[in-house]
């Protein structure tokens, strides 16, 4: 099951599993948007407006009109982020031994534009944007892609975006978007 983890500093990152997500302190985990509500219920609502506000793509907003609406807003714009979205009003599928009607004429279904926010490079622009960027592992894990190819695609997104790239103590490369 995919997975959150929200820290102080109100980064939230995206993870394979709950599972994968770093059980330390100050970060909370969450899977739905029911646990996002529920961890919501103790902060204030500058909090949610405030983490609302930091992520990509958004109008930001200043106060909310209540805290439902804000945790239903942000965890529908994580959903984006993440690439998770579903399509809500994807028809049910037919019955067993359903007969279809023969069409006269069929027409080609419309290509539907794909909604933004939901392009990998829409997700690592939402990870290297946030106040301390993105590790290459936390991208790699959003991305489910390889080092190779997350670097490539910092390099080429780096001719239109001023991206910073650091090396911690321990080893890990960390970009951030400037």
């Amino acid at each position: 099951m995919k997975a959150f983890t929200i820290d102080t500093d109100n980064n939230v990152t995206f993870h394979a599993s709950a599972k994968a997500a770093p059980k330390t302190e100050g970060v909370e985990i969450f899977t739905s948007q029911d646990a996002l509500a529920e961890l919501a219920a103790a902060w204030p609502a500058s909090r949610l407006v405030e983490i609302f506000n930091s992520l990509t793509g958004v109008t930001p907003v200043k106060k909310f009109t209540d805290r439902k609406k804000a945790v239903s807003r942000i965890w529908k714009e994580l959903q984006k982020l993440a690439g998770l979205e579903t399509d809500v009003d994807a028809p049910a599928a037919e019955p067993k031994g359903a007969r279809k009607a023969k069409a006269t004429k069929t027409a080609k279904p419309a290509k539907t534009p794909k909604a933004a926010g939901t392009s990998k490079k829409n997700t690592i622009l939402a990870l290297i944007g946030r106040k301390n960027g993105a590790t290459l592992e936390e991208i790699m894990e959003a991305t489910g892609w390889q080092k190779h190819s997350v670097r490539g695609a910092i390099a080429t997104m780096g001719k239109t975006t001023k991206i910073e790239s650091s090396k911690s103590e321990s080893g890990a490369r960390t970009y951030k978007a400037k």
